[in-house]
């Protein structure tokens, strides 16, 4: 009786599960016929970071059923990185994942809405900024302005800095020819005696090997591996432990969209998008981090010696880098009121970055 009523409850499952693939195939094809095609451009130009992003992008036919898919493409694969909002305004792309300091040339806010040297420390803290304490909101209204959907942040990982000569304080940087972004990164280098220079990534290596530079600002570990850089230097210097960088400790990408694109679609698929966005950033730190983890290991067997920097040395970067603030915030009335909220937080109890007597006598032009 046992194995009869085994086999008869086997048979049913078997034609239930028939049944209900004659009524899903009909509904997902037909979805996909209907559906929407996004093309969406990252800022990572190889690596584990690219792939992460299309290893992502692949799950959303999937998971709407084939109401959105997201056709992935790889920095300069359409435009070049600072072309990529004009090309989402027109329509040539209909969403974007850049890092979110490429907006600053339209956003000047957008200076703010990513780290600062010597800012907010950890991506969590990101995540309050602009879940909890109104970041996302603004973010949003300064974005609109431009036509643009502002979804969310995703996190990176702190950039980090390689050096042929061993950096132990920063008095070490005095004199020393580095390669940094520029901007307000560079002015607080440029304050403590390093000599900048701004070169885009594909120069670095070469210019590092010929002794041009001799320090050197990028991204994080794995992808500096793959590009070669302990053959060219020996070490890598970092902040205190749990502070890998001083200059740009959390580095904040962001899913953006097309104003129009956006507005096409369904109130459910809107939250899919931004729910989604959480999920990639969750992802997309994690696994970064991940890769990571291999390419120290990587480093070390090749003899590249890690170098920390003091506590102490935090506190008078600190100290250089608060009034550069206060000055790039100045430029901006909403550049001040997305600073303004950052610095209330870092003073808070919860943080405590920044002592008061820091501030005195600065102010903001809200």
């Amino acid at each position: 009786m046992t194995n009869k009523l085994t086999t008869r409850r086997n048979a049913l499952r078997t034609i239930a599960g028939a049944g209900a693939a004659t009524l899903a195939a009909p509904h997902i094809a037909g979805a996909q016929a209907n559906g929407t095609t996004w093309k969406i451009q990252t800022s990572w130009p190889g690596g584990a970071g690219l792939q992460i992003f299309k290893d992502w992008c692949g799950t959303i036919a999937e998971k709407t059923g084939g109401e959105l898919t997201f056709q992935p493409f790889g920095a300069n694969d359409v435009v070049g990185d600072f072309q990529l909002y004009d090309a989402v305004k027109n329509g040539v792309l209909e969403a974007v994942n850049p890092f979110t300091i490429y907006a600053q040339g339209i956003i000047p806010a957008a200076t703010f809405l990513t780290s600062i040297p010597l800012g907010m420390r950890n991506p969590h803290e990101f995540d309050v900024f602009y879940y909890g304490l109104g970041g996302l909101d603004i973010a949003r209204e300064l974005y609109a302005a431009q036509g643009l959907y502002f979804v969310g942040p995703v996190h990176h990982g702190p950039n980090i800095i390689h050096s042929k000569v061993p950096i132990r304080s920063i008095d070490d940087f005095a004199g020393r020819k580095m390669r940094l972004p520029g901007g307000m990164v560079a002015e607080i280098f440029n304050e403590i005696g390093a000599e900048t220079t701004v070169l885009p990534g594909s120069e670095i290596f070469p210019a590092l090997e010929k002794g041009t530079i001799d320090v050197a600002d990028y991204v994080g570990p794995a992808v500096n591996y793959a590009l070669g850089f302990s053959q060219v230097t020996d070490y890598i210097v970092m902040g205190p432990p749990g502070f890998m960088s001083l200059y740009q400790p959390v580095d904040t990408m962001d899913i953006t969209v097309g104003m129009d694109a956006w507005e096409a679609l369904s109130p459910e698929m809107k939250q899919f998008v931004e729910m989604e966005t959480h999920v990639y950033s969750d992802m997309h730190h994690a696994a970064i981090q991940a890769a990571d983890q291999e390419a120290w290991e990587k480093f070390e067997a090749d003899g590249t010696e890690v170098t920390r920097l003091s506590q102490d040395d935090v506190a008078l970067m600190t100290e250089v880098a608060v009034p550069i603030w206060f000055d790039y915030a100045n430029r901006d009335p909403q550049a001040a009121r997305v600073f303004k909220i950052q610095l209330d937080y870092m003073q808070s109890g919860s943080l405590g970055y920044v002592d008061p007597a820091l501030t005195d006598g600065l102010e903001l032009k809200l």
